[in-house]
């Protein structure tokens, strides 16, 4: 009860300063570094991957008492913290981001708040995401930490669009009570788990159907964690424009500005910007996903997001014994593998200074400009900016590439285009 009012006093004394929100210099380092990054790893994982159908599973149908039985048999005997730490660091990714709790309610980590967590409501009993953060701190990946504004499993969430089948008792719908509980449990997180880099939400879409507008009080919960880890992000899944508080803004399945998906199509503000997207169709494990983008599909992917300026986040979904997937392994692997040869042009960069083009894009480190060659229709490519070319060489063996000026354009010849996933062009301004 006292950290209730605390927590209550705290929020109080917070709400001024949240809205004229301005980013701390801990905050700017942080962003800083996380754009200089490029590249994250996704962690989908709880208890619906023992029912191997993708993480919204309790959305299409199961009762919420009856699915939440399930944690008494989630003992994922295989989760090794080193091990996957070292697979997603050998990827060539920079960060992870793991769900601490999705939108089913069970909480990966050892909270005070209910028992329905890894270690009070599991035979496995090991806090998971202790283990995790303990071995990022050691291998020096930074740690993002997944939350859900929503819940389908408790009843003092106010019921919104998704999870209207898993019988919650809508009359005791309570926001103080969950906002409350919410706040406590983001407390635990950046209390108890060391350095954490950034808060990733997720799930206010959950009312924007409301006929009034929901009121969600994010001013007061983003400075509550800027307050407890001042160089914690803040990012938040809305598919909206960036709100006051936010250090990070999100695209989901799309480049930044591109909506195939749907889920995208707002304003791409000057926020450093992360795409995220799936290796295969699911975030969460599902058995009979098997369709796996290939390894070229995945670094062209990488390299698009790369010429924006953004960052992307690729998910893996843990199986239930504590596993990543074996192809997803064989794809950070291939990843991995042509970072090593190749990150000088993704990692640090800044976005190209022209638009993604037809046959590729372009990224760029103070006066190097990195063309990246991917799906050229000939030999001879157009560079759709007025910018001057000292040289231009083959990066990596420094070979030299033929280039002259037609108008305001450079034109750039290549005798002949390697197999590869992308054939670089490093140009001296």
């Amino acid at each position: 009860m006292r950290l209730v009012n605390i927590l209550g006093a705290a929020m109080m004394a917070l709400t001024a300063s949240a809205q004229n929100y301005v980013p701390s210099a801990e905050v700017k380092k942080s962003q800083e570094d996380f754009s200089d990054d490029r590249f994250g790893i996704f962690i989908h994982w709880g208890i619906y991957s023992m029912f191997g159908q993708g993480e919204w599973y309790l959305n299409y149908g199961p009762n919420a008492e009856e699915y939440m039985k399930a944690a008494k048999g989630f003992y994922p005997a295989d989760f090794n913290a080193a091990e996957w730490v070292s697979a997603i660091k050998d990827a060539g990714a920079k960060y992870i981001t793991i769900t601490s709790r999705h939108h089913d309610g069970f909480s990966m980590f050892d909270t005070a708040e209910n028992d329905y967590n890894i270690v009070d409501g599991t035979p496995f009993k090991r806090d998971i995401l202790k283990e995790l953060s303990e071995e990022c701190q050691k291998q020096g990946i930074a740690l993002h930490l997944y939350y859900s504004h929503l819940d389908w499993v408790r009843d003092d969430y106010p019921q919104g669009r998704t999870g209207k089948t898993t019988g919650r008792d809508a009359s005791k719908a309570d926001w103080n009570s969950y906002y409350g509980f919410m706040n406590r449990q983001l407390t635990e997180l950046l209390t108890n788990y060391g350095p954490i880099r950034a808060i990733w939400f997720d799930g206010w879409w959950d009312h924007d159907e409301d006929t009034v507008a929901f009121d969600w009080q994010l001013p007061e919960q983003y400075e509550l964690i800027h307050s407890l880890q001042p160089a914690c992000m803040v990012a938040n899944n809305h598919h909206q424009t960036p709100f006051p508080g936010e250090d990070i803004q999100i695209f989901e399945r799309d480049l930044p500005g591109e909506n195939t998906a749907g889920m995208s199509g707002q304003e791409v503000s000057r926020l450093p910007l992360e795409t995220c997207n799936t290796m295969n169709g699911m975030w969460g494990y599902k058995i009979m996903d098997q369709n796996y983008k290939d390894a070229t599909t995945l670094i062209r992917y990488l390299v698009k997001a790369a010429g924006m300026g953004a960052n992307l986040l690729l998910n893996v979904g843990p199986q239930p014994n504590g596993e990543l997937p074996a192809t997803a392994l064989s794809r950070m692997k291939e990843m991995g593998e042509w970072l090593r040869q190749n990150g000088e042009t993704i990692y640090g960069t800044e976005a190209g200074p022209f638009p993604a083009q037809s046959w590729g894009t372009a990224t760029r480190k103070g006066n190097r400009l990195f063309v990246h060659v991917m799906t050229p229709e000939t030999n001879a490519i157009l560079l759709p900016t007025d910018i001057k070319i000292k040289k231009a060489f083959e990066f990596g063996s420094g070979k030299p590439v033929k280039f002259s000026k037609t108008g305001n354009h450079t034109l750039i010849e290549i005798e002949e285009l390697p197999n590869s996933p992308d054939y670089i062009i490093e140009c001296e301004l």
